[in-house]
Formats: C-alpha cells, structure tokens, sequence
C-alpha cells in the first residue's frame, strides 16, 4: 500500500527536488555575475528527471545511521543527486571571460520558480484526491 502511494506522488517529488537544485545552480549564476572567468552552469532538466525517474527511490541518499553522518553534497560537475552540470553556451562574448547573461539568468530563474510553484499545486491537489478518497469521497 505504502509503495503505491509512493509511485503515485513520486514524479511530483522528483520534478520538485530537481526544480530546487535548479535553483540553487541559477542563483549561484546569478551571483556570480561580476566573477572574472565565471562559466554559467545549468542542467538538462528533461533527462534530469528522466534519470531520477528510473533510479530506484534510495539511489539518491546515503544510509545514513548516526546523526553525525554527512550528507551527499555537490561536487563540481555533478549535483548530490549524480545529475551532471552542463555549461551554458555563451550568447555573447565578454572582456573578462564572464558566460553569465543576466536577461537569460534572470528569465530561466522566474521560469523555473513558476514551474516549481505549479509543481507545488499538482502535490497539493494529490493529498487533497488522496484524502477524499480516505474519508469515502465526503
């Protein structure tokens, strides 16, 4: 029963937390505007969720036992998650070798806040099937 339920809020959780990471990887861009050398970095959120999709539901996280066991974190190419990071492509060149295009940053950010936030909707309204299903449809 529990892993029904499981398969059934599954995608939403998944498309959620990469929308999350996503958004970390686009506020750090953001950031980094200013930085010399700086290359604007993003990920292919389609196969993203593909991959996460077709892992098993614990690939992602470590056993963890103690509570002084540390979690997974990001390495430079991939998130905690194993997602790559890709490079952005440059639009258009810049003196300090700087990839970030603020107007592209900032359209790709609110996109994805909005996505997330739909996201967040689709979730509420699966509780919401879910508990009326539970209390008989009343």
């Amino acid at each position: 029963m529990v892993s029904k339920l499981d398969d059934y809020l599954r995608f939403n959780e998944a498309a959620l937390s990469l929308r999350s990471q996503r958004q970390q990887v686009l506020a750090s861009n953001i950031a980094n505007a200013d930085t010399p050398n700086y290359k604007a970095r993003d990920i292919d959120f389609a196969s993203a969720l593909q991959g996460a999709l077709a892992r098993t539901p614990a690939a992602g996280s470590l056993a963890t036992t103690s509570p002084q066991h540390q979690q997974a974190v990001a390495s430079g190419n991939v998130l905690a998650d194993g997602t790559p990071l890709l490079y952005r492509q440059n639009a258009q060149g810049s003196a300090d070798n700087n990839t970030v295009d603020m107007d592209v940053e900032r359209n790709q950010f609110a996109d994805n806040a909005v996505r997330y936030e739909a996201g967040i909707t689709m979730i509420n309204h699966q509780i919401r099937n879910l508990m009326a299903a539970i209390q008989g449809g009343q």
